[in-house]
């Protein structure tokens, strides 16, 4: 079967990219999709109190605005049926193969076509838009013996649904974005639980609400006030970028108000310098919970900061000799960022693996192209992250890129582009240089936006949101060549 261009994933991304080809190209195109349904992360993490930590209006596309959220921070169902609604609103149903997990991509040289094997079907395409983002392959940590425990072990984006919490001794295994909702989700329910941090976050107060219905009236007659609404929920963020860069007064400023929030919410003293972090804010992602510090007040849930030793049949040794009698294990433990597993199944030209271009880390053009994969552009790929603001807004810059790049190639007839190695190049310089004098560098601590084999920031770009949209929108033909230019 053959398509003008094949898109890989229906998540933000993969559907925001989908929407483009059918609004502003006449290409056919299909999306394959390895689950049952569209949503990616929003389909796949559905546990208990799973929610965004971006206000609603910002965290949606400028394109499909939404006056029906219910609060300022949606949770995960409504948010999975947003991304359903734009299937339906643009007709993007007959686009879609689900079941279909890509298991190779290959370019075929003589043919400049790119061959796509899924593990049903083969497919052959002029273009790939690689759009399965960074957090979707749940990371879980090697712990020895956790093969032996007695009891179910499933990671947060993998939630069993068949697994009853009610009465039982549950151990969350970290501390991060997932767990701050998931401690609180589930606290109520169980007989027992320990939360395992390796590491304590910053949490700062989340200031979320529902819209009125007097609200919701006004952003359906008046669509400007959503736009005004999301406006403001942008700049507002893209202030808290100034910390990122180590501007010690903001930098401080925020870190008190999660310490004053951390006491407010914690009598004992003993837990408060426990949950203390002992790194810079903004080196790790900085949360956003009003219900995650008062759960360690409840008489049956635990805090641990010992490090878990091994696993045994009922529960988990830590390194200070502790057993912890458990039921049940919850991984909260994050996702494969820096060595993206699709990239081990992408063969470019020469039938080089991404993953071995990328043996150093990541790195692409406008953060989309990478050379020596013609005709392949990635969304939430290498330096898209945030730690501030809305990954939807990274998402929109990345499709008018290769909107740009595919109405450039139907009106000048070029068949094939390849970013050059120079370009390529000089952007990753350019990224690692901004990357410089952050938080996220010189932060003290380590944590998944670096790429341990080079010490490279690799996940998160290091400016404003803003700056990225002036930098990465447009499409620069001078960046690109035909494939037989491209090594210049």
């Amino acid at each position: 079967m053959s398509y003008d261009t094949i898109i890989i994933g229906a998540g933000f991304a993969g559907l925001g990219a989908a929407v483009g080809l059918k609004r502003d190209t006449d290409r056919s195109f299909l999306v394959l999709e390895r689950g049952g349904d569209v949503g990616g992360t929003w389909r796949d993490n559905r546990y208990p109190g799973a929610a965004c930590d971006v206000p609603s209006h910002l965290y949606s596309f400028s394109w499909h605005p939404n006056p029906d959220w219910s609060r300022v921070f949606a949770p995960q169902p409504e948010i999975l049926d947003y991304l359903r609604g734009i299937v339906d609103h643009h007709g993007l149903g007959e686009h879609l193969r689900f079941g279909s997990e890509v298991v190779e991509v290959r370019w075929d040289g003589a043919e400049e076509r790119w061959l796509v094997r899924t593990t049903h079907d083969e497919f052959h395409c002029a273009v790939v838009i690689v759009a399965v983002g960074h957090l979707s392959e749940p990371r879980t940590p090697a712990i020895q013996g956790l093969d032996g425990f007695g009891g179910p072990v499933f990671h947060s984006a993998a939630w069993d649904d068949e697994v009853d919490l009610a009465g039982r001794r549950v151990g969350v295994v970290g501390s991060g974005a997932s767990a701050v909702q998931v401690v609180p989700g589930i606290a109520d329910d169980v007989a027992g639980l320990v939360v395992f941090q390796r590491s304590a976050p910053y949490v700062t107060p989340r200031p979320d609400r529902a819209y009125t219905e007097a609200e919701k009236r006004t952003f359906r007659r008046l669509p400007d006030t959503m736009a005004a609404e999301r406006e403001e929920f942008f700049w507002a963020n893209e202030e808290r970028y100034a910390q990122r860069r180590r501007i010690l007064p903001l930098l401080e400023r925020t870190a008190d108000e999660a310490l004053r929030h951390l006491r407010r919410q914690i009598p004992d003293p003993g837990l408060v310098e426990r949950l203390t972090p002992d790194h810079t804010l903004g080196c790790k992602r900085v949360l956003k919970s009003d219900d995650y510090y008062p759960t360690f007040n409840l008489p049956h849930v635990r805090l641990e900061t010992s490090g878990i030793a091994r696993a045994v049949e009922d529960g988990v040794v830590t390194e200070d000799g502790t057993v912890h009698p458990l039921d049940v294990i919850v991984m909260c433990t994050g996702f494969e960022a820096t060595d993206l597993p699709i990239a081990h199944r992408v063969f470019g030209r020469d039938g080089l693996a991404l993953s071995e271009h990328w043996s150093d880390g990541m790195r692409a053009y406008a953060t989309t192209a990478v050379h020596g994969f013609p005709n392949l552009w990635m969304i939430n790929g290498p330096n898209t992250g945030l730690g501030h603001n809305s990954s939807v807004y990274m998402t929109e810059v990345q499709i008018d890129h290769i909107m740009g790049a595919l109405t450039h190639m139907a009106s000048s007839g070029t068949g094939v582009l390849e970013v050059t190695s120079k370009a390529e190049t000089e952007f990753a310089d350019h990224v690692d240089r901004l990357s410089q004098g952050t938080v996220w560098l010189d932060g003290s601590c380590s944590s998944w936006y670096v790429d341990p084999r080079s010490g490279r920031l690799t996940t998160l770009w290091p400016d404003s949101a803003y700056r990225y949209r002036q930098t990465n929108a447009g499409f620069d033909p001078t960046a690109y060549a035909r494939v037989s230019e491209a090594a210049r």
